[in-house]
């Protein structure tokens, strides 16, 4: 199947309804990354799995999105406010050269959107991206670790992008800084197929350490 189409015909159930996926504003040097993304977006459609992610249009975020799109199923993006009002033509470029895709809402700020991204998923799904994709999978990964919630955590490991960082986290298990209960928190899979269904699989391992929280950001202060 060609990029930009879907099947929409698969009769696969799924027990997530929105998945928010982190991502790279960039393809990357090896085309695999593109077509994991494509991939991943293909799959996610036909599972009628709505998609949560951070707005952009290019890049490997863009592709995911697009594909979603194609594919019949919704998109919701969250993107800051400042790129639309106090630097726009600095900043749009890079995320939002090509356009809207799917429904965007803009945020304040940083912590904003990261909290709007996790209250509206299901289950979250990293692919290659750079310093944010990293700050965004870490940050939601410490959330499961402390009992903020209890959704999985996938980790689409193209062409062992993430080897060095899985090997850090067993470094941290190995030194006595991570649980090893909490190592489990990340799925890991090289394919979109194999992820989702082990994502459907999941079940937390991991101690709970602090009361579960609301997502809703509050906005009086």
């Amino acid at each position: 199947m060609e990029r930009g189409a879907t099947s929409g015909t698969s009769k696969n159930r799924t027990k997530f309804k929105r998945i928010c996926v982190f991502c790279g504003s960039r393809t990357g040097y090896k085309s695999s990354y593109g077509d994991a993304a494509f991939d991943l977006g293909k799959h996610l459609a036909e599972r009628k799995i709505d998609l949560v992610y951070g707005g952009g249009s290019v890049g490997l975020m863009g592709l995911v999105a697009q594909t979603v799109v194609s594919g019949g199923c919704h998109v919701l993006g969250f993107v800051l406010f400042s790129f639309y009002r106090i630097i726009p033509r600095a900043l749009l470029p890079h995320t939002n050269s090509g356009g809207n895709i799917g429904e965007v809402k803009t945020v304040a700020d940083m912590h904003q959107r990261k909290a709007e991204m996790a209250k509206h998923a299901d289950a979250f799904i990293a692919l290659p991206g750079g310093y944010g994709t990293l700050e965004e999978l870490l940050e939601i990964i410490a959330w499961s670790q402390l009992g903020i919630h209890d959704k999985p955590v996938g980790l689409l490991n193209v062409d062992g992008y993430y080897n060095s960082l899985l090997a850090l986290f067993d470094k941290g298990v190995e030194e006595g800084f991570i649980e090893v209960t909490a190592r489990h928190i990340v799925v890991i899979a090289d394919t979109a197929a194999e992820l989702l269904k082990k994502m459907e699989e999941y079940a937390p391992m991991h101690d709970k350490v602090a009361p579960r929280q609301s997502w809703e950001v509050d906005q009086s202060s």
